[in-house]
């Protein structure tokens, strides 16, 4: 409520004046100048390295938690979205390098056409080895022969190409890893983001937001201390690489009057001991990195 707002009796008017305005005026001034004095001091303090409690001095920044590699979107046929029929794992299952995830709907239908084909083959070989035999006795004639060689090679190329169509009906995995979550179903179309996720998570990263002023600092083998609220106790790792590029901020905390337009970049830092946190995938963390 501002002072212009109280209601005062008509005497007091008379006798003392009425400076209901000018202090308004001087009190915004005052508050004003709080909350200036407050978004320097937050500034000061988000740019400047902290000590940690051993001493050093340390970088403080927003991160999250990935496996190696990252996450990997595990898509369907490069030729369009389908519909999946079976769906061979679950979440939270490992797979290995070639293991069968997910077969479409069409793969039945690409399997039969692998085997008329094969059919057709042995009879081309057939018809390629009795006009064989009979060229040597002159009992058919060279054109015969020639087109019962084409028909072979024909069918043999039409074979290479269903086998291709039934491959990508199957879909295989492409390393070892976790599965993290599934989008598709049996049933169900393809989106665009894919089957399901896959990531490695038998070796964690934090992935920390380094302020673009601050990245001149970090260099790989740097010491890092990663906090997260679903541990009591911080874990220890190593920073092994930054990003080629500058980005804006992707991870955001709760200070309300932190910049959340800031350009920062990503620095990897791999876990001592991940197996505690590999089934935190994205989580924020808070990250002190030894400088």
């Amino acid at each position: 409520m501002l002072y212009s707002q109280i209601e005062i009796p008509p005497n007091w008017v008379r006798l003392y004046g009425d400076h209901r305005g000018y202090l308004d005026v001087y009190f915004i001034r005052r508050i004003n100048t709080i909350r200036i004095g407050f978004l320097l001091v937050s500034c000061f303090i988000s740019l400047c390295p902290v000590t940690t409690a051993a001493g050093e001095r340390a970088i403080s920044c927003l991160g999250r938690l990935e496996p190696r590699d990252g996450i990997i979107n595990l898509a369907g046929p490069s030729n369009g979205g389908g519909v999946i029929k079976t769906l061979n794992v679950s979440e939270g299952d490992w797979v290995e390098v070639g293991d069968r995830i997910a077969l479409l709907d069409t793969y039945e239908l690409r399997k039969a056409e692998v085997k008329r084909l094969e059919a057709v083959i042995k009879n081309a070989r057939r018809e390629l080895d009795r006009q064989t035999n009979l060229s040597r006795t002159s009992a058919t004639s060279r054109v015969r022969l020639d087109d019962a060689n084409m028909n072979l090679e024909v069918a043999q190329a039409e074979l290479a190409a269903a086998r291709a169509r039934l491959d990508l009906a199957v879909v295989t995995s492409p390393i070892r890893a976790q599965v993290l979550e599934i989008h598709a179903r049996p049933g169900e179309m393809i989106s665009p983001e894919g089957i399901l996720e896959l990531g490695r998570t038998d070796q964690m990263y934090a992935i920390a937001e380094v302020y673009e002023t601050d990245i001149a600092k970090i260099r790989p083998g740097q010491k890092a201390r990663v906090s997260l609220a679903a541990l009591d106790e911080p874990l220890t790792g190593v920073v092994e690489d930054t990003e080629l590029r500058v980005s804006r901020l992707d991870v955001l905390g709760t200070d309300p009057i932190a910049k959340t337009d800031a350009r920062v970049v990503e620095v990897k830092i791999v876990l001592d001991d991940g197996t505690s946190v590999a089934r935190f995938t994205n989580m924020q963390v808070e990250v002190e990195i030894e400088i």
